[in-house]
């Protein structure tokens, strides 16, 4: 019989949170017993809780924590393939074959992600523009249905059922394990250059001229004003050659040795530590912190690629009522009129964005629940302020969805079905092939009840 014991989740931005029968299997027969065992309640899988909101929460239901799930299997260095459960972190991926002369082929914001989760958010990175997303580097996913079948699918074998769970947010079945392909790098190190934008104009002048860069991205100071709307840090870079490793350890190693005994947050910052003041001050400090307009260096790829990692749970500094997130996509539009609205509310708001990241992506979409699309992407993190909050993130839906663009799922807690509808027009033919594989509503989550993507969701 398997273990069940009630347990409180919540995802990275600790709003919502709810209390579920949760279960840790260790071996795949035991995650096919969890879900005969399941009393017939609902269940849903979770992985590191790196989803902002509420996707991969189920309250009333079972959850697999999925984290001891984390064995890599087989990997051929000729080809790059890599098989691994689902439940092996990126993190764990990175420090096993960077020495070897692998990187995963795309990375979020941070490495404490399973590769579940990174299917199911179908994840981008900074080189989206070259490389696309997860999923584009992923073969021979076995899921575990809601019939307790295991089915090997990919784009090439039982596609529709693929593509389903390509950003689908876990609620086709369970991933037990699936083959990536890592790319081959030198070293560890990625050749950087930094730029100070001074406005969202430089901004897309400077992004339209660093198609040589297979990474690219942008800090952006969301609460300037006028024509310092926009000003911000642009960095973009490439993994370097073995001829451009930087002489003696690089920075991020000794950051996060200098790091690892101080920077944590081990308790609930108050309430009142993120307000509008000291959010400007930051954003202001830090456009400073770049006294050249450009600079040139070569720096281990931790900070470039996951700069928070350095600070665990940061997220606890934004208090105990948590933070939401909200990462829009819009359309390419020479005026970049949506991002200049979105910006505008926001200032006039005055509950500024703590960090900010803007970038393009390039031109590959995967249709279904999958976020990236050609254009611009935006992504804020914004205290929990209650219900003016809640009421500007409307307002900015409507100009999102206005914009025929949407908004990330895996980032999201509160969207409303009627506009989650207007911004994923594909949504009811993904719903037909979820409904197709599980008729009765097995899988499900807070998200999919909220936005209709489950049977029995309340209209």
């Amino acid at each position: 019989m398997t273990n069940w014991a009630d347990k409180e989740l919540w995802g990275w931005g600790r709003y919502p949170r709810v209390t579920a029968r949760c279960a840790r299997p260790e071996r795949r027969r035991e995650v096919e017993e969890a879900l005969r065992d399941r009393g017939g309640e609902p269940v849903l899988a979770h992985g590191l809780g790196r989803s902002y909101g509420d996707a991969a929460l189920v309250s009333g239901g079972r959850v697999l924590l999925t984290r001891r799930l984390d064995r890599l299997l087989e990997f051929d260095p000729e080809t790059g393939w890599l098989r691994a459960e689902a439940g092996v972190s990126l993190e764990e991926v990175i420090r096993t074959f960077v020495p070897r002369g692998f990187f995963p082929p795309v990375v979020p914001g941070t490495q404490f992600v399973t590769l579940g989760g990174a299917l199911a958010c179908d994840i981008h990175g900074k080189n989206h523009h070259v490389d696309g997303t997860f999923a584009d580097h992923v073969r021979r996913l076995e899921l575990l249905t809601a019939k307790g079948e295991i089915v090997v699918c990919d784009a090439d074998h039982e596609p529709e059922l693929f593509w389903a769970t390509v950003g689908g947010m876990g609620l086709t079945g369970v991933m037990l394990s699936m083959e990536v392909r890592l790319a081959r790098i030198d070293n560890p190190y990625i050749e950087m250059e930094s730029i100070r934008v001074e406005n969202l104009d430089h901004f897309f002048d400077v992004s339209a001229e660093s198609g040589g860069h297979t990474h690219t991205v942008s800090w952006i100071d969301c609460v300037a004003r006028g024509p310092r709307m926009g000003r911000g840090i642009f960095m973009r870079g490439r993994h370097a050659s073995s001829s451009a490793a930087p002489a003696g350890p690089g920075v991020g190693e000794r950051l996060k040795a200098a790091a690892e005994p101080i920077l944590d947050v081990p308790f609930d910052a108050p309430g009142w530590l993120l307000n509008n003041v000291t959010i400007r001050a930051f954003n202001e400090a830090y456009y400073r912190k770049q006294l050249k307009p450009r600079t040139n260096s070569v720096v281990h790829y931790e900070p470039f690629f996951f700069p928070l990692d350095f600070v665990r749970d940061w997220n606890r500094l934004y208090g105990p009522r948590g933070f939401l997130q909200y990462q829009l996509v819009v359309p390419p539009d020479p005026e970049h009129r949506a991002i200049r609205t979105v910006l505008e509310q926001i200032t006039a708001s005055g509950m500024g964005s703590f960090l900010a990241v803007i970038k393009e992506f390039g031109e590959r979409v995967h249709g279904g629940l999958s976020f990236p699309a050609p254009g611009v992407t935006l992504a804020l993190d914004f205290p929990n302020y209650g219900q003016p909050l809640f009421e500007l993130l409307d307002r900015l839906d409507d100009v999102v969805a206005e914009a025929g663009g949407r908004v990330y799922l895996c980032k999201d807690a509160r969207l409303k079905r009627a506009q989650f509808r207007r911004m994923y027009p594909a949504w009811e033919a993904w719903r037909a092939v979820r409904d197709a594989w599980d008729p009765d509503g097995v899988f499900q989550s807070e998200l999919g009840r909220r936005l209709g993507l489950v049977p029995g969701s309340q209209p």
